[in-house]
């Protein structure tokens, strides 16, 4: 389990892998985690395979764990599920197309990323491990998001990091205990 640094540390580190696996052989890419922000500004990119978080969920298989070997007022991590937009921005379409399918064929290669290949800023644990499975978006959820940013349409593929879990907040690990002194006294009888 990580801290709230997890989010932003995935999606540095799917970048940073990309870059690193990038073969000199292909045309020159650069590589970018983009903000919404930064999507929806009207500039022209050179190059570029960008990494977009365009949604956050509660993973619904984890939703209501707690912990393991806690107690049952112990708080479970915050499972999320980050929902990634691959993007080529490309003058050309055999460098958008072939700058993608490099990329597709990359995180198909190699779909799990642990401790070793997340960057550390996330607080990782030893054990923890994303996994990066391709998704599934309809034509009407992916034009929407297309039409929320100034940019026209790329060429995209979307992508689930799922799951990244974060710890609770340290602290009190059980509710406070509330006291209360009763008082016995004899009854008297009723006649």
């Amino acid at each position: 389990m990580a801290d709230f640094q997890a989010i932003h540390s995935v999606g540095s580190s799917v970048v940073k892998y990309l870059r690193n696996a990038y073969p000199a052989t292909l045309p020159t890419c650069d590589f970018a985690l983009l903000s919404s922000g930064e999507m929806a500004e009207d500039k022209d990119l050179p190059t570029t395979l960008s990494l977009y978080l365009y949604r956050l969920a509660i993973n619904e298989h984890l939703r209501n764990r707690g912990l393991a070997n806690g107690s049952p007022e112990a708080r479970g991590p915050l499972s999320l599920d980050l929902h990634f937009l691959l993007t080529a921005w490309a003058k050309t379409a055999s460098e958008e197309q072939v700058i993608l399918a490099w990329a597709l064929r990359q995180l198909h290669a190699v779909p799990v990323l642990d401790v070793s290949s997340l960057s550390p800023e996330g607080g990782w644990d030893p054990g923890d491990v994303v996994h990066l499975i391709p998704a599934e978006i309809s034509n009407e959820d992916m034009m929407r998001i297309w039409d929320a940013v100034t940019p026209s349409y790329r060429l995209s593929f979307p992508y689930v990091a799922r799951v990244v879990r974060i710890d609770p907040e340290a602290g009190e690990e059980a509710r406070p205990v509330v006291a209360t002194r009763l008082a016995f006294t004899e009854r008297e009888a009723r006649p």
